[in-house]
């Protein structure tokens, strides 16, 4: 029986001063998440400092969570920075590189 993958769109949030480790973000956008019934993943960057990563499902709406990450601080950037990503790995974005493994 073949399954059907889940692709996903990964985000990047960074900020220019304001601290987005340590500080239960990661938490606070899960329950924000699950009170608007929306699948998300969540990682730190380990890429780079002061950063976090979310995926959602491919072409699901992110706009609660920007709107939520500014009204945090006017510092924090949001983008979108791949689509329709299968099994993504977030923290490092080169893992999800295919062609860099075999099996």
């Amino acid at each position: 029986m073949m399954k059907e993958l889940l692709y996903r769109d990964i985000y990047d949030i960074a900020a220019d001063q304001t601290s987005l480790n340590g500080v239960m973000l990661r938490g606070r956008l899960r329950k924000l998440s699950l009170e608007y019934a929306q699948n998300i993943l969540l990682e730190n960057t380990s890429d780079r400092d002061n950063g976090i990563r979310f995926a959602l499902l491919a072409g699901e709406s992110s706009t609660h969570i920007k709107s939520y990450l500014h009204s945090l601080a006017d510092d924090i950037h949001i983008k979108l920075i791949q689509e329709k990503v299968p099994n993504p790995v977030l923290s490092k974005l080169k893992i999800n590189q295919e062609e860099r493994y075999t099996l």
